[in-house]
C-alpha cells in the first residue's frame, strides 16, 4: 500500500510540474557567439641564397615598372608562365608579335586611365580656381592671377625670357623651382609649353603672376618625368623678371 501511494504521490507530483511547464515556458539555452575566422598570415619569402635574392629584387623591379605604367592587376600564374618558357626555352602560347600587341594595347589603356582621372581632378580644380578673388579665366581656359604687375615691355614669341618661376600640381606636388636653386632660368620663349607662351606675352617685364594651365597647355596626355603625370593641370608662379629681344643678323 505504501509503495502504490508512494507512486501515485510521484505521478501527481510530476502531472503539477509538467503542468507548470506548460504555463511557463523554459528559456533556451544561449548559443556561444560564433568565433570570428582567423585570417591567415601571409608569409615573408624566405631568401635563403644569392639566387633567391636576386629572384626578389628582379621582381621588385618588375612590380615598380608595372606600377609607374598605371598596371594596378596582374596574374601572377601567368606572368610565371611566360618567365618560366622563355627562359626554358618552352614553346610560347603568344608568339612574339602578338606579345608585343598586347603589351602596347594593355599600357595605352592603362595610361589613359590615369589620365582621365588625372584630367579630371584637374577639371574640377579649374572650375573652382575661377571663382576666386582675382583670378581671370582666358577664352581658351588658361587662368591667372596677377600677383605684382610691372612696367616693363612685353615679350614676344621671339625674344628670350629671363624669369624665376616655381611649378606643383593641383595637390600642391613642387616638380621644379628656380628660386629654390637660388638663379633664374633664361629661355627662348617660342621654345616653351604653350601656357608660358600665351601667358607670358600679356605680361610686362617686373610682373609676378600665378598661373593655371589645363593639361593642353602644360605637358599633354605624356606629362614630364617622374613628377607631372600625364593629363595633369599644372600651377605656375611666374616672374618676369627681363626681355632680349630676339637679334637680327646685319
Amino acid at each position: 500500500m505504501r509503495l502504490l501511494f508512494f507512486f501515485l504521490a510521484t505521478t501527481l507530483i510530476s502531472v503539477s510540474v509538467l503542468g507548470q511547464a506548460g504555463k511557463t515556458p523554459v528559456k533556451p539555452a544561449l548559443k556561444p557567439a560564433p568565433k570570428p575566422p582567423v585570417k591567415p598570415v601571409a608569409s615573408k619569402p624566405a631568401l635563403k641564397n644569392s639566387i633567391d635574392s636576386l629572384s626578389y629584387a628582379i621582381g621588385m623591379n618588375i612590380g615598380a615598372n608595372m606600377k609607374m605604367q598605371g598596371i594596378d592587376s596582374i596574374s601572377a600564374a601567368a606572368l610565371n608562365k611566360g618567365i618560366a618558357d622563355a627562359m626554358k626555352g618552352n614553346k610560347p602560347i603568344m608568339d612574339e608579335n602578338t606579345c608585343n600587341m598586347t603589351i602596347q594595347q594593355k599600357l595605352q589603356e592603362f595610361m589613359m586611365k590615369k589620365v582621365n582621372v588625372q584630367k579630371e581632378e584637374g577639371r574640377k580644380f579649374l572650375e573652382e580656381n575661377k571663382k576666386q578673388p582675382g583670378v581671370v579665366t582666358l577664352p581658351n581656359g588658361i587662368q591667372y592671377k596677377i600677383i605684382n604687375q610691372g612696367g616693363g615691355v612685353k615679350p614676344t614669341l621671339e625674344d628670350t625670357i629671363k624669369v624665376h618661376y616655381k611649378g606643383t600640381t593641383v595637390d600642391g606636388n613642387v616638380f621644379d623651382d628656380s628660386y629654390s636653386r637660388g638663379e633664374p632660368i633664361e629661355f627662348p620663349l617660342g621654345g616653351l609649353i604653350e601656357g608660358w607662351k600665351q601667358t607670358l606675352v600679356l605680361m610686362p617685364v617686373g610682373s609676378t603672376w600665378q598661373i593655371f594651365l589645363p593639361s593642353d597647355f602644360g605637358y599633354g596626355d605624356r606629362g614630364a618625368g617622374a613628377n607631372i603625370p600625364g593629363g595633369a593641370a599644372l600651377i605656375f608662379e611666374l616672374e618676369l623678371l627681363d626681355v632680349k629681344p630676339k637679334q637680327n643678323p646685319q
